[in-house]
């Protein structure tokens, strides 16, 4: 086995041509109009999230250490470096269980691709919106690769992929917006590649979960600066065989596949693939409630209706939010599916009003998130990463009536994706708690006009309170 320099380095340096010599020109006009919705989805989550308890205690200590005006904390008057902005940005994109997912890829992309694209626009205003619309794809194109390339066995064995995955899609972008030549990118890529880290155990209570993103944007924007200035990183970050990021995030020599990550790069985007959430969960639940949506519109009936509820779903699905509900705080009642099914009989609904600290011990939510129960059916965890969502769903009521509906993706994913007008009104409900109506209304034209913005700074700007 060869652990010294590269001879053969084909992936990363493929990654880094195309990040490189991506244009804005050479985009797709359906791939630009979806990134457009999906970063506008992004902001409004990040909007939404900056008063909430983690962001604030976040926000506060890097303030308390940090007099650096350089760059916007999104949805506040703050200003914090541009590491430290991007940190705090990709929190907030990920701070309630908002935001998009590449359901094949196991990754939030925006949370961690826009924090470091548009701190970089803030350190050199001179970036176009054209220049900002190519950067934001070179980062969503390539962090789902990655995660395609490991697969979901990755986030089976403990690790998660925003803050391991992410890492990618942040260097990328950064790299792009700062106008990387292809060698520097390599080296981008490669520093960023070594901070990878972030634990799964994170999802069962802890408020770290939502800075995984954040940690992710900040690594893939040093990456990119340090590279800037002629730091070297890892150049064969993912084909080298002793400490490279595949071997070592899959303890393998097999369980993963380099030749995803280049795959049809720049012929086959998978901007195209990104999914957006309208429940306030993470996306392996959003199946199993739009299956219960679809039975109460066959035959209503309500929380007190139910006996039991059955689904059964991929291997990774029962692992990842299968488990019996517990009150450990917020992020593990968004993550755990009994309790997201238990809130959308009781409430009606699963959006940002149903998950609050009140509700967590709740008795009647505890008893019928314990009605709930998810078992792995080997035909879909045979199907593979493109199916991990699919669930069959029966609800067994009261009166003897069984009713059972199956669904493969759910709605606002890349085979169903939302309008642009329910994405508006989705940002709309969303950062109506933290900026008025006219500046909500400033940034949904910028975004959607982005191609003609000269200097994305002063859009940036829009963005704080």
């Amino acid at each position: 086995m060869d652990h010294g320099p590269a001879a053969d380095n084909r992936y990363t340096r493929g990654i880094a041509a195309f990040v490189a010599g991506l244009h804005y020109e050479a985009i797709p006009a359906d791939v630009i109009a979806r990134i457009k919705l999906l970063i506008l989805d992004s902001l409004g989550c990040a909007i939404f999230g900056a008063d909430l308890e983690w962001s604030r205690i976040l926000r506060a200590t890097l303030a308390k250490v940090d007099n650096t005006p350089g760059c916007t904390v999104w949805g506040t008057g703050e200003r914090l470096s541009a590491p430290h902005a991007a940190l705090v940005n990709g929190t907030l994109v990920q701070s309630f269980e908002l935001d998009d997912v590449h359901r094949v890829g196991v990754l939030h992309v925006g949370a961690v691709t826009l924090p470091g694209v548009l701190a970089a626009a803030e350190l050199h205003p001179e970036m176009s919106g054209r220049d900002f619309l190519a950067a934001a794809v070179a980062g969503y194109e390539i962090g789902p690769r990655v995660g395609m390339c490991m697969g979901p066995d990755h986030i089976g064995q403990g690790w998660h992929s925003g803050a391991t995955v992410g890492v990618f899609s942040a260097a990328a972008g950064a790299a792009s917006a700062l106008h990387l030549s292809p060698e520097q990118t390599v080296h981008a890529l490669g520093i960023a590649g070594t901070q990878a880290s972030g634990l799964m155990a994170a999802q069962f209570g802890a408020m770290v979960k939502r800075m995984h993103a954040g940690r992710a944007a900040q690594s893939g924007l040093y990456g990119a600066l340090l590279a800037q200035g002629g730091f070297t990183g890892i150049v064969d970050v993912f084909e080298n065989e002793y400490g490279g990021f595949c071997t070592t995030f899959s303890r393998s020599t097999d369980r993963f596949n380099r030749d995803e990550l280049t795959a049809g790069l720049g012929e086959r985007f998978e901007t195209l693939r990104i999914a957006l959430k309208f429940y306030s969960c993470v996306g392996s639940n959003h199946t199993t409630l739009d299956a219960i949506r679809r039975m109460q519109a066959r035959h209503p009936f309500g929380a007190a209706d139910v006996a039991a509820v059955e689904v059964q779903g991929s291997r990774v699905t029962v692992d990842h939010v299968g488990w019996r509900y517990r009150p450990q705080g917020l992020t593990s009642a968004q993550l755990n599916l009994p309790y997201c099914v238990a809130t959308l009989l009781l409430d009606g609904d699963a959006f940002v009003d149903q998950f609050t600290e009140a509700k967590l011990a709740d008795p009647a939510r505890m008893e019928l998130a314990d009605r709930v129960t998810v078992l792995e059916d080997p035909a879909i965890t045979a199907r593979g990463s493109h199916y991990r969502h699919m669930v069959h769903a029966t609800v067994r009521l009261r009166d003897g009536t069984v009713l059972d509906e199956t669904v493969e993706a759910p709605r606002g994913s890349e085979h169903s994706f939302a309008s642009a007008a329910d994405v508006v009104e989705k940002f709309t409900k969303l950062v109506s708690r933290r900026i008025s109506a006219a500046q909500a209304g400033r940034i949904v034209e910028q975004v959607m006009a982005m191609e003609q913005t000269t200097s994305v700074a002063d859009f940036v700007r829009l963005l704080g309170r």
